[in-house]
């Protein structure tokens, strides 16, 4: 597979590079971390930028090269990330474009693509966190049809920015007597729904972008399910595809950056003259360019419809196009794995100064430590990868 930029992938990362050369001083400052409401408007005015600019789409609407080339020349070039909407961007927005109705589409993607409505995901719980088929959160019809509501109760964790979220991607259980696997349902949640109660959570490095939340009979609409009752977990698959297979794409650019950065700080210090740091350092060259290449191979693949054993079939007709396969899972479970080493490595090069929380790297180095976790846990990955990849029989 050929991997080089066409005379037509040139041009665009030369056209892109201009214009964030031009956009990116315009910017006004980041505000806090602890300023949400002015994160959400600091990061749906970047998403509108982009849109106004014809760069919206680049997440789901373009070629897998477009959209690799955008995030490598926008981590490049020290642009915002996706911010508090990455759930919209990278999780439920491709999933809906997959799976979700043409009404659907059009109702929940163009405010999505515009910065005009943040997500949040609903899918771990108290007691089903790598375990997500085992959750508990139930769901009943009122009504008939699509015209009545599902009534929702229970309660989610580790809901990403839940606290300026419009809407979120909700894992609920309709079929308390099926296997557990199959009377799950996916659907789209508006958080200022009545009987919605969110609780913020504050992580290990001070920050508190997750939250508990706790549903009381909150009403969904029948309308507002992305697939069919019971399937739910087909759909989550799909979703937790893209979590797996491209949602980190622009943090394995971040991390070979930050590769470099920690090579002229050992230069700087001293530590430079430790081979033992020199041969650290190479290795996790080697390991993020690979992981490089791994992710344009798992996105090419996934463009291609040729996504590994688990195909999906979306109800849209995609057949799987577009969808990140199990190859998602190999890139999991190493970048999590790489992301820790590296910053464990700046911890040596900082010395001292890795225990001051001031300096670069070091509250990086503490969300390292929620990768293993994290979209999975490596554990979780080394299953699929046994029983998906290489047909091993499943563990008892």
């Amino acid at each position: 597979m050929d991997l080089s930029d066409t005379p037509e992938d040139a041009e665009f990362r030369a056209r892109l590079r201009e214009w964030l050369g031009k956009a990116l001083p315009t910017l006004p400052p980041k505000p806090s971390p602890d300023d949400w409401p002015g994160r959400r408007a600091y990061d749906l005015g970047w998403q509108r930028t982009l849109y106004d600019a014809g760069y919206g789409e680049v997440h789901w609407g373009t070629s897998p090269t477009v959209r690799l080339i955008f995030l490598e020349e926008t981590e490049k070039a020290g642009a915002p990330y996706v911010g508090a909407n990455f759930v919209g961007l990278l999780h439920a927005g491709p999933t809906i474009a997959a799976e979700g109705t043409a009404g659907q589409r059009e109702r929940w993607l163009p405010p999505i693509l515009r910065g005009e409505e943040v997500w949040c995901q609903g899918f771990s719980e108290p007691d089903a966190g790598s375990d997500l088929a085992s959750l508990r959160t139930r769901a009943w019809r009122e009504g008939d049809g699509d015209d009545g509501n599902y009534v929702v109760s229970g309660s989610k964790i580790w809901t990403s920015h839940a606290e300026v979220a419009d809407w979120c991607e909700l894992l609920v259980r309709t079929d308390p007597d099926a296997p557990k696997h199959r009377g799950i349902t996916w659907l789209a949640m508006p958080m200022d729904a009545p009987g919605i109660t969110v609780r913020p959570l504050r992580t290990l490095a001070g920050s508190a972008e997750f939250a508990e939340v706790f549903l009381d009979e909150v009403r969904v609409p029948v309308a507002n399910r992305v697939g069919d009752e019971n399937d739910g977990w087909r759909v989550t698959m799909v979703t937790l595809s893209f979590e797996r297979g491209t949602a980190f794409v622009g943090e394995v650019v971040a991390c070979r950056r930050v590769l470099g950065e920690l090579a002229l700080e050992a230069r700087r210090n001293g530590r430079w003259d430790d081979p033992a740091l020199r041969r650290r350092l190479g290795l996790l060259n080697a390991e993020f360019r690979a992981l490089w290449r791994l992710t344009q191979w798992n996105v090419s693949e996934a463009a291609s419809g040729h996504s590994g054993r688990s195909g999906h079939s979306g109800r849209s007709g995609h057949s799987g196009r577009g969808v990140p396969g199990i190859g998602g899972s190999v890139f999991k479970l190493r970048y999590s794995h790489a992301r820790q080493e590296l910053y464990d490595t700046a911890a040596d090069v900082l010395g001292d100064a890795g225990l001051d929380l001031d300096r670069p790297w070091v509250l990086d180095r503490l969300s390292s430590l929620s990768y293993t976790i994290a979209a999975g846990t490596s554990q979780i990955q080394r299953n699929i990868v046994a029983e998906r990849i290489l047909g091993l029989p499943k563990g008892r």
